[in-house]
């Protein structure tokens, strides 16, 4: 029965394989036969949260959980916007003040000091938009400055804590969710229309309301989101025929200065890709730890076994990083701080989680 059963299950995984939308299965299934690679990394360093050395100033590694904050508080002061860290349930006079004290204008950006996936991240246009924002808010949050630079990359890097030089292994150009007007459909029957708007119409519909009957003009781009991420529907082009040795110079003086940033994914905008290899004009929109996907390997033709491969290329670099660290003297989590930790952060995301989905958030 045993092996009927194992039988069935690989006769399913080899027809979802064919299928061309391996991208959009659940997260669990995607990474189903890597659990005993994972496992096997646990067991070699004795220890459940064997990654968490890998960013050792980052809680909990930057796996998950980890306060934003935290993150930019460790890069170089100009390479991110100006932000600021909101308590949950403060004074928003108080806070109005500290804007127009900072220079802050209108439209900008808030988003949960403890955050995931685009989640509770919104584009604050008004007074009445942040005071709704605030008193609905139940944990810290950032406001930061709206980043106008015109496109968005991602960068995979990581480096050996006893290298100077670091590997970039992927590179991205990301743009958010969009839809294109025809001069005859209205934006509610564009987003009905597209593949990737149409897994989120509730949602998209409940932002977009005032503008729903709207006949966008032909050739007109309407962005559906701020957030330029796979869970938002963000759309990826594959750069990977550009990464050079001025690509590395940058993110190398840049991880040097961060010191303890060994593996992770920086998020950012740049005026143009000369620019961002000539190490100017731009800005950091995050820094993602050792949680961490390496997202080239989706909207790029991997197959699904080769993204499981360049995953585990991934896994195999995080594993002997988190070991070198640990070999100077940064301890592994313990098994019960570890759980402790998920067990609060998986509380707190199913709060925001809940209120994302609320249409006046």
């Amino acid at each position: 029965m045993c092996c009927n059963a194992v039988h069935l299950f690989l006769r399913h995984m080899s027809k979802l394989h064919t299928q061309r939308d391996w991208e959009r299965w659940p997260f669990w299934l995607r990474y189903l036969p890597l659990v005993p690679l994972w496992c096997w990394y646990c067991i070699k360093a004795r220890s459940f949260w064997f990654f968490t050395p890998s960013n050792p100033t980052l809680t909990f590694g930057g796996f998950e959980g980890e306060p934003k904050m935290e993150m930019y508080e460790q890069l170089p002061p100009s390479s991110y916007p100006n932000t600021l860290w909101v308590a949950p349930g403060s004074d928003i006079n108080a806070l109005l003040k500290q804007l127009a004290d900072q220079k802050f204008t209108y439209p900008f950006i808030v988003k949960p000091d403890v955050g995931m996936s685009g989640v509770l991240f919104r584009r604050i246009r008004t007074e009445a938009d942040l005071r709704h924002y605030h008193q609905h808010m139940p944990a810290a949050y950032l406001v930061q400055a709206l980043v106008t630079l015109p496109t968005e990359y991602s960068v995979f890097y990581y480096r050996m804590p006893d290298q100077q030089k670091g590997t970039i292994t992927g590179f991205l150009e990301k743009e958010p969710l969009s839809v294109t007007g025809d001069g005859k459909r209205t934006l509610q029957q564009l987003i009905h229309h597209s593949p990737a708007a149409s897994l989120r119409r509730a949602e998209l519909e409940a932002w977009h309301a005032p503008h729903l009957q709207e006949i966008l003009p032909a050739g007109e781009k309407r962005f559906l989101s701020d957030a330029a991420n796979l869970n938002r529907g963000g759309q990826f082009r594959n750069l990977a025929l550009e990464i050079d040795k001025a690509l590395h110079a940058v993110f190398d003086d840049l991880n040097l200065y961060s010191k303890h940033f060994y593996y992770g994914r920086y998020d950012l905008k740049a005026a143009s890709l000369a620019d961002l290899k000539a190490g100017r004009n731009y800005s950091i929109l995050e820094y993602n730890g050792a949680g961490a996907e390496p997202n080239h390997v989706y909207h790029s033709n991997y197959s699904w076994i080769a993204a499981l491969r360049e995953i585990a290329k991934h896994w195999r670099a995080l594993y002997r990083i988190s070991k070198a660290v640990h070999q100077t003297g940064v301890p592994y989590w313990s098994f019960q701080k570890g759980r402790q930790h998920l067990k609060a952060s998986n509380k707190h995301f199913k709060i925001l989680n809940a209120l994302d989905r609320q249409t006046g958030l």
